[in-house]
């Protein structure tokens, strides 16, 4: 269980990266040694921020943070099946 919901993390990840890619933003996929996969995201001012795939009860959410920050707000994130998921996230990130 837990390699596919490795596999189904990174493709997540890929696909938005590529969504917030065709928006005009700086992304790389980071794949550390252990730990999960993040998405780096470089907003249009220079700020970086970190986006991760998570399993909330029955379906996959996207969840973003400074990269200075070291807890999570309740209120930064949103669905990954959403259609809008980079948009959403482009727009949080640089209001």
């Amino acid at each position: 269980m837990r390699e596919r919901e490795e596999h189904e993390r990174f493709g997540h990840l890929a696909r938005l990266g590529w969504d917030l890619r065709g928006l005009g933003y700086d992304i790389s996929l980071v794949l550390p040694a252990a730990g999960s996969p993040t998405l780096q995201m470089c907003t249009k001012n220079g700020a970086k921020f970190h986006i991760t795939a998570n399993r909330r009860y029955c379906d996959w959410v996207f969840t973003w943070r400074p990269w200075w920050a070291r807890l999570w707000r309740r209120d930064r994130w949103v669905m990954a099946h959403a259609d809008n998921a980079a948009a959403v996230i482009a727009a949080e990130v640089n209001a």
